[in-house]
């Protein structure tokens, strides 16, 4: 089967990790082999999981399974402020970058088509970023009774919906029931702001975090996998 598709620049992550850069939109215009003859490192494409249509033809031409993710959506309703979560601000930076390099070590930035180290830190300028309002919108953070880090959120408007972006639970603060009050404070700033749902993607492999949305309400909506091709493979 031939596939049409389009051709997204990812001009801020090739600018991150110093790799041109694309990602592959499915239904486009231009037939795939025709788009792969553009002169980009990597070639990026999110392929629903039910389109095996896709995934056949793709994997014609040499692209590689990466990674699968999940699309879930809770329902806000009555929600509440959640104690010892707050606002973080940019003196606490430096750690968040810290935690988020830590927890986000493995994803779907990871070796062969990127460096060892890029994962730790993508996600660690992810959550600096979100402190400083870019992208997402704002990060939210844990403490305990002393004032220590437990864990952190960002979350941003999009499309009348809260989205997570990321979040994690530092391995000392685990079994305490921290991610689920982050998913509560996360759910209460999206009523605030009055939307509807609140949002989050995570990777397939990722158990704990799929069993805490379900466990807190939170309904699959969608699947699907990342596939990846090196410019240098061979059509």
């Amino acid at each position: 089967m031939s596939i049409h598709v389009s051709i997204n620049p990812l001009a801020w992550e090739s600018g991150f990790f110093g790799l041109n850069t694309a990602r592959l939109e499915i239904d486009g215009d231009t037939p795939l082999a025709q788009a792969l003859q553009q002169p980009y490192k990597l070639w990026q494409i999110k392929v629903a999981a039910d389109r095996h249509d896709v995934i056949d033809a793709i994997s014609q031409h040499r692209f590689q399974l990466v990674e699968g993710e999940a699309d879930l959506a809770i329902n806000i309703k009555r929600t509440e402020r959640q104690t010892g979560v707050r606002i973080a601000r940019e003196a606490q930076i430096p750690q968040l970058r810290a935690a988020a390099a830590s927890a986000f070590s493995l994803s779907r930035f990871r070796t062969p088509w990127y460096q060892a180290d890029d994962s730790s830190r993508f996600y660690a300028q992810w959550i600096e970023n979100a402190v400083r309002g870019t992208f997402d919108n704002q990060c939210l953070i844990a403490c305990d009774e002393q004032g220590a880090l437990q864990g952190f959120v960002s979350i941003r408007e999009q499309q009348g919906d809260a989205r997570i972006g990321l979040l994690a639970v530092l391995p000392e603060a685990q079994g305490k029931g921290i991610g689920q009050r982050l998913l509560l404070a996360a759910a209460d700033w999206g009523r605030v702001r009055q939307l509807n749902r609140l949002r989050v993607a995570t990777q397939l492999s990722n158990l704990t975090a799929m069993r805490l949305y379900l466990r807190s309400g939170a309904r699959l909506e969608s699947t699907a996998w990342w596939f990846y091709r090196n410019a240098h493979d061979p059509i």
